[in-house]
């Protein structure tokens, strides 16, 4: 099955879905108010202050080891500021994709489903800038939505995704593999199905669609081989939905190493068991950040 059969099939079972989430609108607001040309800071967090959630994660990613500022950020004004326009989008897009999700049930844990995502962020950031990659904050971003169909699949077809995971397990396949097989299609199309009801940037629609299939990608493939690589060392760290999914890789195999490589010929120099002992380093970061952005979600809503 091509792609272009996988894509109709996602976007029939996406249209099946009546109550789909959208973006909250306090987002949508901020996302309309940064595409003024005369946008100032003040305007952006006076607005984002009328959403306690979305102030609260701000702050939490803000503080977080990820942007890791030398002094705690007690302010959203000097939250945003630190932040700088052009990231304020991204960030406001991630606090929309969590409280879209955050109450859904399922085969995946929830917080297993975040771990992994921040976890794919946090590691594409330093791949990234490992290659030179320009836009370090745009990579971490990225990481954090590519599996979006995951978690659709697991909030709005429970029945269905319970079969593709035993499935994955009887066969010892990947997800993405076991996804195809069973549904027809993957979590990559119907992602891409959502990103565009969202109208996520290009850049992010194909690294959501083209995060396992590197070589297709034509718009930044740079950033989706980023990705692919960082989803593979989480998955092999244990940042994985709790060990569900088997995976192994060979990393001079890898399609996504290859054209790393050829951006950034250093790569095929570095340590990759001392940076692996890195990644080990930085999971309890992850697992804390997943921890202090949903605890303070709930005291923000009571």
């Amino acid at each position: 099955m091509d792609q272009n059969q996988m894509m109709e099939r996602a976007e029939q079972l996406v249209g099946k879905i009546d109550d789909l989430p959208t973006i909250p609108v306090v987002a949508t607001q901020v996302l309309q108010l940064l595409d003024s040309p005369d946008v100032v800071i003040e305007d952006v967090a006076d607005l984002m202050l009328t959403d306690q959630v979305m102030t609260a994660r701000v702050m939490k990613m803000i503080n977080s080891p990820v942007y890791r500022p030398s002094h705690e950020i007690t302010s959203l004004k000097r939250a945003l500021v630190y932040l700088g326009l052009r990231h304020i989008r991204e960030v406001a897009l991630t606090t929309s994709f969590i409280k879209a999700f955050e109450a859904g049930t399922g085969p995946f844990d929830v917080n297993l489903f975040w771990e992994h995502s921040f976890g794919v962020g946090m590691v594409s950031k330093i791949i990234a800038q490992k290659v030179g990659y320009a836009d370090l904050e745009k990579a971490y971003i990225a990481g954090i939505i590519h599996d979006l169909g995951e978690v659709f699949i697991s909030h709005y077809m429970p029945d269905e995704f319970a079969r593709v995971l035993a499935h994955m397990e009887q066969h010892q396949l990947k997800l993405y593999d076991s996804e195809a097989e069973v549904l027809g299609t993957t979590h990559c199309e119907i992602g891409l199905c959502m990103a565009r009801s969202w109208n996520f940037p290009e850049a992010y629609q194909e690294v959501i669609l083209q995060h396992h299939t590197v070589d297709a990608a034509t718009i930044d493939p740079i950033l989706c081989a980023v990705v692919n690589l960082s989803d593979l060392f989480c998955s092999v760290r244990g940042l994985n939905y709790g060990d569900r999914e088997w995976v192994s890789f060979n990393l001079q195999e890898e399609q996504a190493w290859q054209i790393l490589k050829h951006h950034a010929p250093a790569l095929a120099t570095m340590d990759v068991e001392r940076f692996c002992y890195e990644l080990d380093d930085a999971v309890p970061d992850v697992q804390e950040l997943v921890r202090s952005i949903f605890s303070s979600t709930e005291q923000a809503e009571h």
